[in-house]
Order: structure tokens, then sequence, then C-alpha cells
């Protein structure tokens, strides 16, 4: 199971341990805003985590409060507006471009991949499988249906984190990952299911929708997501990294563990065309442009948070037991166009994303009216960060089950 995935479910059946431990924070919240004593105890690091440094910031009624944990493999403290790798929270920001575009009608939700990437889904040349028409709406909301995504250094097998780390630099285009997931050269060719019939979450889909991106403007994604996004909202310590492996400064140390289980420093690391480095507060920023509406015109904010539905109405099952099991409608979709919505026993939603990057671990999550919002990356080998469930647990407060 996806790492992502088990960091999505862990975090709807976690309540608080109360267990007051010290940790580093910012102390000019006032009073009735954040729960500044719980949120320390939260992300101090505790005997067992797997994990090094940590760093949050969380918002209530208005009222910040941001914290750090000390990295514990180098001895050093952790700044509070440190960078780290974002991993997969990039999704949101390749869904809020196809989104935008939408608005400006030069993409059509409803369009199909074979009409703007003529050529890239096999159509059964040469005794390839024949491709179903796969809608730009459902690799928003990974309902396409297509093979999940190869990627990430070849070769290395399940396990072998000292080939990670050798290999960790390693740059891979949109289309050497379309190649690798679509065409591979040592295993027979996938079969797609039915498009639309069920969710599964895909890194693949999200590959395609940033080539799509590049063929509808004719330019690089990195263009696009910094003149519609990254300018505009004056996010200036984000950046889609290029594959370039250098990290900013000040920034949190990711670490993977080498085989022998010593940690390793892996934060300078290539990536893919999506790859992107940020903070916790212009994440933060980001949230609150893409839910109040700053950024997507009222149908496309609509677009935005639509969870896939079948004919009748009912949400698509999700295939797979690693995400969308809370809640009444466990076991249905829970993916919308680049958010994960989570239920909390009292009704509300919890909307955002989980990512990872290689020795990293982060998320964003508000409620829909931004009352509530947590920004955190924790320095992490792999598994779920204990840091990242204490803290939803704290700031939103029980999740349905």
């Amino acid at each position: 199971m996806p790492i992502a995935q088990r960091t999505a479910l862990a975090l709807g059946g976690l309540l608080l341990a109360a267990t007051p431990t010290a940790a580093l924070a910012d102390d000019t919240a006032p009073r009735g805003g954040p729960d500044r004593a719980a949120l320390n105890a939260a992300i101090a690091t505790r005997p067992g985590d797997p994990t090094a440094g940590a760093l949050a910031r969380v918002t209530v009624d208005g009222r910040t409060w941001r914290g750090t944990a000390d990295d514990r493999v180098s001895g050093q403290p952790v700044a509070p507006n440190a960078a780290f790798r974002i991993g997969s929270i990039n999704k949101t920001f390749v869904a809020a471009v196809v989104l935008q575009l939408a608005a400006e009608q030069r993409i059509d939700l409803d369009g199909t991949v074979q009409q703007y990437l003529p050529g890239v889904l096999p159509d059964g040349a040469n005794g390839s499988p024949v491709y179903p028409a796969v809608t730009v709406r459902q690799l928003l909301d990974h309902t396409s249906g297509l093979p999940q995504a190869v990627e990430g250094p070849a070769g290395v097998k399940d396990g072998d984190n000292d080939g990670l780390i050798a290999q960790r630099f390693g740059v891979e285009t949109f289309d050497e990952v379309v190649q690798r997931t679509l065409r591979p050269t040592d295993r027979p060719w996938p079969v797609p299911t039915t498009p639309g019939a069920e969710q599964e979450y895909n890194n693949f889909n999200y590959r395609l929708a940033g080539l799509l991106i590049e063929r509808v403007t004719g330019h690089p994604l990195q263009q696009e997501v910094t003149t519609r996004i990254l300018e505009p909202l004056h996010l200036r310590h984000t950046e889609l990294t290029g594959g370039a492996p250098q990290m900013p400064e000040p920034h949190l140390a990711g670490y993977l563990d080498s085989n022998a289980g010593v940690p390793t420093d892996v934060s300078e690391q290539g990536g893919n065309s999506e790859s992107m480095v940020s903070t916790p507060a212009d994440l933060d920023r980001f949230l609150r442009a893409l839910f109040d509406g700053e950024l997507l015109p009222p149908q496309q904010r609509h677009d935005l948070f639509a969870l896939p539905h079948d004919a009748s109405g009912h949400l698509l099952p999700y295939r797979g037991t690693g995400d969308c099991q809370l809640g009444p409608d466990k076991g249905k979709a829970c993916y919308s166009a680049g958010l994960l919505s989570l239920p909390l026993s009292d009704g509300t939603v919890v909307w955002g994303k989980t990512g990872h990057d290689l020795g990293y671990s982060g998320g964003v999550f508000a409620t829909a009216d931004l009352r509530k919002r947590l920004v955190y990356s924790v320095g992490s080998s792999g598994g779920t960060p204990p840091q990242a469930l204490r803290l939803a647990a704290t700031v939103f407060g029980p999740f349905a089950r």
C-alpha cells in the first residue's frame, strides 16, 4: 500500500495522546486560537517515532501557531519557515492550473486524453491494447482506469534503500514516465480497466495532466505554475525544482534509513517534472487562495471539490483498502480534483492532500470555510509520521469511523 494512502487512512482514526512533551513553538498566538500546549505535545518527537525533524503551521479562527521539533539525527533546531519537498501536494497545484485552463475554455474537462495528447495512449497499433477514451476530469479525480505509474530508479528492488539513496539524483521527464508505464520493454504492456467505473489513486493520472498542460499551453509546467499561481500569490519560497537537487536554506532535512538502518540525509535529490519545494506559510497561502475563489471562478471551484458519481448519483466505489475507509461513505470515492476529503465525526469534511518525497512526509488540510488549517512536514524514513496524526487530531478533532 502506498505511503500516501496509509497516511490518509491513519489520519482518520487517531485521537491525540495527551502526554506533554517539549517542542519549539511560536508563543505569540492569542488565547482562544489554537491549543498551543496540545500542539506542542503533538509535534514533539517521542520515543519510538520513526522520524527526525518536523515543522507545522496551524491556523484556527484567524490565529496562527507555528511549531517545530528538533532534527534528532543532526541535533540541530528546525526553523519554523524551513523549506521542504512537498511530494504529491504538487497534484493540487497541477489540478488548479488545469481548472484555470478549463475556465479559459482552453481545456474541456470532458474532453479526452486522446484528443489533447494524440498517440500517448496505445490505440491497438502493432498489437498493443486499445485504450478507451479517458477524460481530463477522470485524470484529475483518479477514475481513469489507467495503469499505475512506473517511475523512480530503475532496477531498485522493494526494500533496497541503499539503491534508492544511491540513485536519488535521477530526473524523469513526462515522456519517460509515459514510456515506462504504458510501453515497458521488460514485461507485457498493461491493459487498462474501464474509465469512470471506480476510483483508484494513481500518480500516472497527474503525470498525464502535467503533460497535457505543456501541450495545450506550449510552455513547460514550471512556467505555467509559476506565472499562474506562484507569482500572483507572491509564493517566493515555492518552486518547481526542475530536477535540481539543491535545497534552499533554511530547510528541513529529509532522511531515509540505509539497509543497515542508518539515517541518511537525502534532502538533495532529483525527481520528476512536477517535483516542488515549499514552506508552511506559502502552502497555507496557496490553500486559502484555492479554497476562497482567488484562483478559480465559481464553476471551477465547484469542480475542485466535486467527488465522482455514477449515472444514478451514487459515489463511485474506491478500489483498494488504503484510502476512503472513513465515515458513512466508507469504501466510496474520496478524491476530488487534486484534493482528498476526510469526514469528521461531527459531519464536517476536511479537505487537503498528503505528499511524500524520499525522506519527507507532509500534508495540507483545511475545513472548506478555512476556519481550521494545518500544514506540516516531517523528515521521515517512511510510513505514517506519528506527528502528522497527532497534529491532525488536535486541530480538527476526531475523524469519522
